[in-house]
């Protein structure tokens, strides 16, 4: 049997974390932007994974990739160490402090996709420096839907070609300090609007617990976030409401606000999963009829 035509291509990094919150800490966990979007992905369309690991990297974390069928025909593997991270969490977890990174493999990263993920429909860079991200974009075929996401590092010592790769999105993706350190405007009104002078349709602001902001030239779309009781770890929240949000919009085949903006929905309640739990141990016992359930009620808490 043919397997499925790759609907969502995503890339970025993948890492080894040991991380520590006030919860607990854990040693040599799967992480990285790439692995938590495409399993956030995972549940909505067939999604290929572009992303380097090294020869160290434990073949029960290619499993759980696999489980969750994501194609795994972009992944390098070369000998050396894979890219690792470790930080500490504050005790409101709003912030953390990164103790150790070490780039390894992901130093030399080239993303090359696959054929097949050419033609995707829709594509995912995830924070990788920006010449990577445009790199990428010369091998893909007229996408339907460029979403990027990015951070203070290239703002500040690559903003060229940060400014280029923008220009050829349909979003751009970027927490609320990088929005303001990009554009030197306090206001994340002003800030949106001088994004969207660079190029793309969208400009999506993260507010981590206080949800996010999509901006376009005619609107406003405020989107809360659903409310836990508790949660564990926050790392790679931002990357799997990013990924949630494409794996739903290539599964609605559409590219309307409207259709955006159900899919921000559905990224921001399989975050709020992943957030319950460490690395990806809460989204690999996560199902449709789970996400379902809670993007109901989450329309539920904010009809008016």
């Amino acid at each position: 049997m043919t397997p499925p035509a790759v609907q969502l291509t995503i890339v970025g990094s993948i890492g080894i974390d040991t991380i520590e919150t006030p919860a607990e800490k854990r040693e040599e966990i799967l992480g990285g932007s790439v692995s938590y979007a495409c399993a956030a992905a995972s549940f909505f369309t067939h999604t290929g994974m572009v992303g380097v690991v090294g020869s160290d990297f434990p073949g029960a974390f290619r499993e759980t990739w696999k489980n969750m069928d994501i194609d795994l025909e972009g992944l390098q593997t070369v000998e050396g160490r894979t890219f690792r991270w470790s930080g500490v969490y504050e005790a409101n977890m709003d912030h953390r402090r990164t103790l150790a990174t070490e780039l390894n493999v992901f130093e030399r990263f080239s993303p090359e996709l696959p054929e097949s993920y050419r033609e995707a429909p829709y594509l995912f860079l995830g924070n990788i420096h920006p010449a990577l991200q445009l790199h990428v974009l010369e091998q893909v075929r007229d996408p339907k839907f460029i979403l990027i996401d990015t951070m203070d590092l290239w703002i500040n010592i690559d903003r060229p070609d940060l400014e280029k790769v923008v220009g050829k999105c349909h979003m751009l993706t970027l927490n609320e300090s990088e929005a303001q350190l990009f554009t030197g405007e306090g206001s994340l009104a002003k800030a949106a609007r001088s994004l969207l002078a660079l190029g793309p349709q969208y400009v999506l602001i993260k507010k981590g617990g206080n949800g996010s902001m999509l901006f376009s030239q005619e609107e406003v779309f405020l989107l809360h976030a659903y409310p836990l009781e508790g949660f564990k770890d926050p790392t790679g929240a931002g990357d799997t409401f990013a990924g949630g949000l494409m794996g739903a919009l290539a599964a609605s085949g559409r590219t309307d606000k409207e259709a955006i903006r159900q899919a921000m929905v559905y990224g921001s309640i399989v975050a709020s999963f992943g957030v319950e739990e460490f690395s990806l141990d809460r989204l690999v016992r996560l199902d449709r009829d789970q996400i379902e359930e809670r993007v109901a009620k989450f329309k539920d808490m904010c009809r008016i």
